[in-house]
C-alpha cells in the first residue's frame, strides 16, 4: 500500500510529501522546496529508503531544496515535465529574491503523460497537468486512490495562473480533463493547505465545481 507523509516546509508552507511503500519502506520524497532536514529526519524516524526525488513543478517552494537533498541522499531527480525547465534553470535567482538559498536543478528524467514512476513495489500515473505552470505534472496511485496534484488543484480554490507561464484557460483543462475522469473518489494532497477529495471540489470549488463548469 502506498503511504502519505505531508509536511509543510519553507515561509511558503508548501506542502512537501514523503511517499513510501509500505511493505518495502522504500519513499519518494515529492516537492522538496526547502526545510530538507526536516524532510530528511522525517524519513529516518520512520525507518524510510529514499529511492529517488519526484517533482511536479519548477516553482522554488517546490523544487528549491531538489538538488541538495538529491546530493546528500545520492538520488536522482524525476520530473516535471521539460516545459518547466526555465524555472529549474532560475531556481538560484529566485531564491535571492525571497531570501531562500537554492541551487538550480537539472533532473535526471523529465517525465511525461502516461509514465509510470515506481516507489517499492508501488507505482504512480504521470498526469500532464498545465496551468500553473507549462509543465507541471500530478502524481496518481490507483490502488490507494490518492492524488499528489501540487498547484492546480486546493481544497476551495486552484492554483494561481499570473506567474511567467501561467494559462487560466489550460488550468481549468487540466482540471476538467485529467483530474475528474480519475473518479469522484480520489482524494488529493495539494501543494498548499488541507488534503480534500475530488467529490467536495466538485461540489463545492468555486472555480471548478461541476455547476461551474457545466457538467452533470
Amino acid at each position: 500500500m502506498l503511504k502519505a507523509i505531508v509536511q509543510p516546509v519553507t515561509p511558503f508552507e508548501q506542502n512537501a510529501s514523503i511517499l513510501y511503500c509500505s511493505e518495502t519502506k522504500k519513499c519518494a520524497i515529492v516537492d522538496p522546496g526547502g526545510d530538507i532536514e526536516i524532510l530528511l529526519k522525517i524519513a529516518k524516524d520512520n525507518e524510510l529508503v529514499p529511492e529517488k526525488i519526484l517533482l511536479t513543478h519548477g516553482h522554488i517552494d517546490h523544487a528549491g531544496g531538489a538538488t541538495e537533498i538529491a546530493q546528500i541522499l545520492k538520488v536522482e531527480i524525476h520530473g516535471p515535465h521539460k516545459d518547466d525547465k526555465f524555472l529549474l534553470d532560475s531556481l538560484a535567482e529566485q531564491g535571492k529574491m525571497f531570501g531562500l538559498n537554492s541551487k538550480d536543478c537539472s533532473p535526471d528524467v523529465w517525465l511525461n503523460e502516461g509514465d509510470i514512476v515506481t516507489i517499492g513495489k508501488e507505482k504512480l500515473e504521470t498526469y500532464f497537468c498545465p496551468g500553473h505552470t507549462p509543465g507541471h505534472l500530478i502524481f496518481y496511485n490507483l490502488e490507494s486512490k490518492l492524488a499528489i496534484v501540487g498547484d492546480v488543484l486546493f481544497c476551495g480554490s486552484i492554483g494561481r495562473t499570473d506567474l511567467p507561464g501561467g494559462n487560466f484557460d489550460d488550468l481549468i483543462q487540466s482540471v476538467k480533463d485529467k483530474l475528474w475522469p480519475l473518479g469522484r473518489d480520489i482524494e488529493f494532497i495539494p501543494g498548499h493547505g488541507p488534503m480534500s477529495t475530488f467529490e467536495a471540489e466538485r461540489q463545492s470549488n468555486p472555480f471548478v465545481s461541476d455547476a461551474v463548469l457545466g457538467l452533470s
